[in-house]
């Protein structure tokens, strides 16, 4: 976070985003936010793993500029960064970048997020390893470039928007949501 007198509302939301409560298969760590790009930012990083593997990681960036931004059409401007594993499968259907994209959408909305001006990208690769690399397996990805302006007034609302964000992750990867309040038990070995 820059700036020498952070404004009130952004306190608040960076504060939550300290705060917040977050499932037990999401490593999520505080790092710095980019310095160019509004004048506050705070951000976080995400790691998710499934059966000790790392399988999905992401960042999430809050931006504010008390004097609101004509692209945003707000003050305050969430953008997220996801990546995960999918099977061959999945990455070869033509539909999947639509795919990728419904699943933002639907996390905002089942969350009861109040936002506008969404944007992005999705991105589906698969990569074949040859020569000397032969015995490398295939693998998929796809990748979530996006942003949309959060509606939370002085700061408060947040929480949200950190929900939508895990259970974007949760889902490129294969986990299904849990409601609020739910904790999914570990898997017993066999």
């Amino acid at each position: 976070m820059k700036g020498s007198k952070l404004p009130r509302e952004f306190q608040r939301a960076a504060q939550a985003m300290v705060d917040h409560a977050w499932r037990p298969e999401l490593h999520v760590d505080r790092v710095p936010g980019p310095q160019r790009l509004a004048p506050h930012a705070a951000a976080l990083t995400a790691e998710l793993e499934s059966e000790g593997a790392t399988v999905g990681s992401a960042r999430l960036v809050l931006l504010h500029d008390p004097e609101g931004n004509p692209a945003w059409d707000g003050t305050f401007r969430c953008v997220v960064y996801i990546r995960a594993d999918v099977d061959a499968e999945m990455a070869a259907d033509p539909l999947m970048t639509g795919v990728g994209w419904s699943w933002l959408q639907e996390c905002l909305e089942n969350n009861h997020c109040e936002f506008g001006a969404s944007t992005g990208t999705v991105t589906v690769v698969t990569s074949e390893s040859f020569g000397a690399m032969d015995d490398e397996q295939s693998r998929s990805e796809i990748e979530i470039r996006a942003s949309w302006t959060p509606y939370i007034g002085e700061g408060d609302g947040m929480a949200d928007h950190l929900d939508a964000w895990s259970d974007l992750l949760c889902t490129t990867a294969g986990l299904p949501p849990l409601p609020k309040g739910v904790v999914m038990l570990p898997r017993r070995a066999r």
